[in-house]
């Protein structure tokens, strides 16, 4: 699964709606003081609905990205029906959130998952943000399988319903 950050395909939503933790001194005791921003990549990948998403964090101090987190937002049974396996630690990774196996990640990467499982996460409203982002995205990079959340729920092969003309009704003059 190929992951993209959402402002290469959505530019201005990512840089309007991406979304900033900011770190006090004595906040946390795994965290320096610092502002890090969740850039938001999602599956580009064909036909793909795994409902996640990929947290690359940038460190405004480091300026670098510091920890890649994955989260997806369905439950266990999604996952064990999406895979067509029950692996409980393979859903467990899909469903997150959890440190990204196959990414660098540097020496703050576990405090951040837990500021991102302890605050960010919790937060109702950006979770359905983060699914609406989704949506978006998958609409852009895979309009095939994905339509506009507002379209019609019918077969892509469908043909639309056809217009019936209608006569003006004779008055009997």
């Amino acid at each position: 699964m190929p992951y993209q950050p959402l402002h290469e395909i959505l530019k201005e939503l990512a840089l309007k709606e991406m979304r900033n933790a900011s770190i006090f001194e004595g906040y946390s005791p795994g965290l320096p003081p610092d502002d890090y921003g969740l850039v938001e990549m999602y599956c580009n990948d064909d036909n793909c609905d795994c409902r996640r998403v990929m947290f690359s964090v940038l460190s405004e101090k480091r300026n670098a990205f510091v920890a890649v987190i994955a989260y997806g937002w369905e439950d266990a049974n999604f996952y064990r029906k999406w895979l067509k396996r029950d692996d409980p630690e393979t859903i467990r990774e899909l469903q997150g959130p959890v440190l990204n196996k196959m990414s660098p990640q540097s020496d703050l990467a576990p405090a951040l998952l837990d500021m991102i499982r302890e605050l960010v996460l919790k937060d109702t409203l950006y979770i359905a943000r983060l699914k609406r982002h989704y949506q978006l995205f998958k609409e852009k990079v895979d309009p095939k399988h994905f339509r506009p959340s507002g379209a019609a729920k019918q077969p892509l092969s469908a043909k639309p319903p056809s217009k019936k003309r209608h006569r003006p009704r004779s008055t009997g003059d």
